[in-house]
């Protein structure tokens, strides 16, 4: 069951992209495959010293770009490519900033409440990442027992895997913020899922 029992002595880091043009902006970026900018890369080279040297059973990352890039600058062997560590699919949201949206509608908008709009892909339930991110969090739970596992991706993708590590439902993703280039670890107290570190640079 995705998010709710643990097991094994690895923890699991969460570690976002560095800053891209839209993340510096405020624009959602979904599957849009953006370069990091040079702030992002000097973002992700300053990781080096405290991920590069740590010993992984597993790197898996997104398939985008920065996400890649991101692993590789900070001295990460990557093990391996997941497409269910893809960024939430914002739909006709794609491209745009929160104020933008919410002007749009006359109302505050947030994902977390609201959800996404079909748009030129068709956009992504919270649950359906919920989903994704359960079948990410089954196949790093067996790889724990080996060490710890790394996964490199998006922010809001990755906020829902956290939620979904501690037991919470997708929507509780909101209550994780995570920067650009900051990275969180999962792991273990009495057997039980617990977050030990979080928005780390």
């Amino acid at each position: 069951m995705g998010g709710a029992t643990g097991g094994g002595a690895g923890q699991i880091v969460v570690l976002r992209h560095g800053q891209t043009e839209w993340s510096r902006s405020g624009q959602h970026t979904g599957l849009t495959d953006l370069e990091l900018l040079p702030e992002g890369e000097e973002q992700a080279r300053a990781l080096r010293s405290r991920l590069g040297s740590r010993e992984f059973a597993a790197v898996w990352v997104s398939p985008l770009r920065r996400a890649a890039r991101t692993a590789e600058l900070a001295g990460l062997t990557v093990t391996g490519s997941d497409p269910d560590l893809l960024e939430v699919d914002y739909g006709g949201y794609e491209g745009r900033t929160t104020a933008e949206i919410s002007a749009e509608l006359g109302r505050g908008w947030s994902l977390w409440a609201d959800g996404t709009v079909p748009g030129e892909t068709p956009g992504e339930t919270l649950d359906q990442v919920a989903a994704r991110v359960d079948r990410v969090l089954d196949r790093a739970r067996a790889r724990l027992p080996e060490g710890d596992v790394a996964l490199v991706a998006h922010g809001h993708v990755l906020r829902v895997l956290t939620a979904r590590w501690l037991g919470l439902a997708p929507q509780a993703g909101a209550l994780f913020a995570l920067p650009a280039a900051a990275y969180g670890v999962l792991g273990h107290e009495h057997d039980r899922p617990v977050l030990t570190g979080w928005a780390l640079t």
